[in-house]
């Protein structure tokens, strides 16, 4: 066992968009006109540019393959073919998309190290708000390790998004980032999104080892047919999002105008984060059904687009609504069911939080305390490194994993226990099938 050597210019604002948060015309109906169509272009225009937007990788030259020693059963973008004896299933790939902003360099490569495994695939990407240094020493910073070098599994955007967290730039920006990925490898099966608020709280070894044990089209969804106060608030509201089309950031423009809501399809609502399988979001991205771009039409001018746009083309589509858990293995804090955000993540969560079995919590703030203690006790990950796990052949300490083998062995821990009592309850008859797309 070795190391591997180290080796369209922004469209302009329409006119009409230069007043501060609310529009006003006389004509209603021209305005609600100007409005779906802008923001549809908008939106149609940013994905397009998916096929051509520019990404550093990690890998040191185009025609090198990942390191021998950690996929030494495979070839680069080869199915790995086990021996036939093996009671072991074959481990899955995660697709990682990991965002922040403006001073978020060290978050997002914390992240990064907390959530690595040779065999998944890490898309980085600092928004607009970042400069470009920002996001030139994250390359920089990528490209040093070894590790990221030999598996060639790490990549940063190089060619930034704005993603406003209330408009449908953040479906945008989802699409963009999972296509990107889709090119980069033919044989990951779940995407993952996260921002710098998010962590692991289970190792990769132990959410690779579950879920080798799923189907491979199963989605995590949370997901309910309640609007509610939404409809008011969400749902009708018209919006123009400035993060598809403006190059600075500046505040959601509102419409005085209401929609109504759609009757050729039931709208879901739901939480911004999801693990969704591959065949679904090939669905999503390639278009091949009408409904995803349908969806996508209503969704592009509408408040928190991205918590509903997911869960609304899941249980509408015959293809994939028998696909959904109803529970996207996120541990959040709402103190009060009454809340409709999370709250921080504060030292009396701790225990619940870790024994809830979740494979990750949101909430967490800039250099939490909670994070060194989920290090400690939970990833077993020192400063500066990735969490071990069984391809790792080095001693203990520091330099557990400066020495690599087989990237399928896994070496699942207590964290699998926890995530596999969760997946027994969501999959149990008794609250499979009464809670998919039907509440």
């Amino acid at each position: 066992m070795q190391n591997s050597s180290p080796s369209p210019p922004p469209l302009s604002p329409p006119s009409f968009l230069s007043t501060p948060t609310a529009l006003s015309i006389k004509d209603p109906k021209a305005l609600l006109s100007i409005i779906l169509v802008s923001s549809l272009f908008a939106l149609l225009l940013f994905l397009s540019s998916s096929s051509s937007s520019s990404f550093s990788s990690s890998s040191s030259s185009p025609h090198s393959i990942p390191d021998p020693y950690l996929f030494p059963t495979r070839q680069a973008h080869r199915i790995v073919y086990h021996d036939n004896n093996s009671s072991d299933p074959i481990p899955p790939s995660i697709a990682y998309l990991l965002s922040g902003s403006k001073g978020d360099l060290g978050r997002i490569l914390r992240l990064l190290y907390a959530t690595y495994h040779p065999r998944n695939q890490y898309l980085l990407h600092l928004d607009r708000s970042a400069s470009d240094s920002e996001r030139e020493k994250l390359a920089l910073k990528v490209q040093s390790l070894p590790i990221f070098r030999a598996a060639q599994n790490v990549h940063v955007i190089g060619k930034a998004d704005f993603v406003y967290p209330t408009g449908s730039s953040g479906i945008s920006f989802t699409l963009h980032g999972a296509s990107i990925l889709l090119r980069l490898s033919p044989i990951w099966d779940w995407f993952i999104s996260l921002s710098v608020g998010d962590y692991p709280l289970v190792t990769q070894d132990d959410l690779l080892h579950i879920m080798s044990f799923l189907p491979k089209d199963l989605n995590f969804v949370n997901h309910s047919s309640y609007i509610g106060w939404r409809e008011s608030r969400r749902l009708k509201p018209i919006i123009v999002d400035p993060g598809l089309y403006l190059s600075q950031k500046t505040e959601m423009f509102y419409a005085a105008q209401k929609r109504v809501l759609p009757n050729a399809y039931r709208l879901f609502t739901g939480s911004s984060f999801a693990i969704l399988s591959r065949n679904f979001i090939e669905f999503c991205v390639f278009g091949t059904d009408n409904l995803p771009r349908t969806v996508l039409m209503y969704f592009s001018n509408t408040p928190s687009a991205l918590s509903n746009y997911f869960p609304t083309i899941l249980c509408n589509s015959y293809q994939f609504n028998k696909t959904v858990i109803n529970h996207n293995l996120l541990y959040a804090n709402f103190d009060t069911p009454s809340r409709k955000k999370p709250q921080p993540i504060s030292s009396d969560d701790y225990d619940v939080m870790i024994h809830h079995g979740a494979a990750f919590a949101t909430g967490f703030r800039l250099d939490d305390p909670m994070l060194d203690r989920i290090d400690r006790d939970v990833l077993k990950r020192g400063r500066g490194k990735v969490v071990p796990g069984g391809w790792c052949l080095g001693g203990f300490g520091n330099d557990t994993c400066s020495v690599w083998g087989d990237a399928d062995i896994l070496r699942p821990g207590p964290g699998a226990r926890g995530l596999e009592k969760l997946m027994v309850g969501l999959l149990s008859n008794g609250s499979f099938r009464s809670h998919q797309c039907n509440i």
